[in-house]
């Protein structure tokens, strides 16, 4: 049954429009539980995702949802023997131009490494890669945690966290029928200055280039952003915490979003003028192709961070120009918000969660939002809802 939250953010903007979420499903356990990524709207107008745990073997599952909210589980992982068909999934899946779904797990596969694969929308699931096929280092690669996106080349891009030649993640690419290529070996440089520990995906910009986040390495050691060819050169374009205290923001979780204005725009998990050593708030920056730096926005601003604290997730530019998204924490509750922000940096906190008794609405949004066909916002939440394992929503903008 869908439940519905009408609020008004008093605090956010004075005038705003009540705001209304409706909790499409609730996981509870047997039919996944703990969903990290975001959702795809796939050609068939239908909602699918992943849930980083539950259902009958604890491992995750691919799901998907109507916009009227009837959730159907199409798949179960570690279904095989050794969960050779891997497990823990986190990233977002893509919908191929053959019009299949592809996507990784952060681990299982027949070397425990994690694994691409595809599944097709009516729940056939095929291994494409497990990585670390050799044992040793893991050249290839291991432990993808985000998702991976279909290029102009009509090959499939993505990162692992971890291994590769230097043991600080990669860049690979892969072809549809799952033939791998390391694109790019992380910690290439002194000190991981080129960046290390990739979280999160790559986005391709009309140029043809990829761009993209590292979770730590860079100049300082905090994370970076870099641009990406397809043959593998790399630039790094920013080191996070240049500025003192890591004014700028550290610690970026999620991608990028490339916005109509050329701009590209990101979150850092961390970090932030509101920084105190106890608060890790996090920012919203803009950043130029060429690589000119600007944070737009540092959490917690207001007091006990009303406007959201700790961003992970993807941002994504609705169609009346402004970008939305997530924090994890923060908020009325603490439990985590839906914001706006313009291009020039003019934020509005537009929902908090745990608004409703028990949670029922969800808690800890970290998979970022899409903006459906309807217009409606969908995303999850990690935790809470009726059930108590995750919810899917969607979000009426204002």
């Amino acid at each position: 049954m869908k439940l519905r939250v009408v609020a008004l953010c008093a605090w956010a903007a004075l005038g705003l429009s009540a705001q209304t979420l409706t909790t499409l499903d609730s996981f509870g356990g047997a039919s996944g539980a703990d969903p990290a990524a975001g959702l795809l709207q796939a050609s068939d107008g239908n909602f699918y995702g992943t849930t980083y745990a539950g259902a009958k073997n604890k491992s995750g599952t691919v799901f998907k949802i109507t916009a009227n909210g009837t959730l159907t589980t199409l798949y179960t992982f570690c279904s095989q023997a050794s969960c050779a068909d891997g497990e823990r999934p986190q990233g977002r899946l893509v919908e191929a131009g053959n019009g299949d779904l592809y996507g990784t797990t952060y681990a299982g596969g027949a070397h425990n490494q994690g694994t691409v694969f595809k599944i097709t929308l009516s729940g056939t699931v095929t291994t494409l890669y497990s990585f670390c096929p050799h044992g040793g280092g893991c050249a290839d690669g291991r432990a993808p945690e985000a998702g991976l996106i279909q290029a102009t080349d009509g090959d499939l891009y993505g990162t692992t966290y971890l291994g590769g030649a230097n043991g600080g993640g990669t860049v690979f690419k892969i072809t549809p029928q799952g033939r791998l290529t390391t694109v790019y070996n992380f910690c290439s440089l002194a000190r991981c200055a080129d960046g290390s520990e990739p979280v999160a995906g790559l986005i391709q910009v009309t140029s043809g280039e990829f761009y993209g986040t590292t979770y730590l390495g860079g100049a300082q050691g905090n994370g970076s952003i870099f641009k990406i060819t397809p043959s593998g050169t790399l630039k790094t374009l920013y080191s996070f915490c240049s500025l003192p205290n890591c004014a700028d923001g550290d610690l970026p979780d999620a991608g990028l979003v490339e916005a109509t204005n050329g701009d590209l725009y990101g979150t850092t998990s961390n970090g932030g003028a509101n920084d105190n050593g106890f608060n890790h708030p996090g920012t919203v920056f803009k950043i130029t192709p060429s690589g000119t730096f600007a944070t737009l926005y540092s959490f917690c601003a207001l007091a006990n961070c009303a406007d959201g604290q700790g961003p992970y997730a993807l941002l994504v530019q609705a169609s009346n120009g402004n970008l939305y998204g997530t924090t994890q924490q923060g908020g009325n509750a603490f439990s985590g918000t839906i914001f706006e922000i313009t291009p020039s940096g003019t934020l509005t906190t537009l929902y908090s969660f745990c608004s409703m008794s028990n949670c029922a609405d969800g808690t800890l949004p970290d998979g970022g939002m899409i903006q459906g066909s309807d217009g409606e916002l969908y995303g999850t939440t990690y935790g809470g809802g009726a059930k108590g394992y995750g919810t899917v929503f969607s979000f009426t903008l204002p």
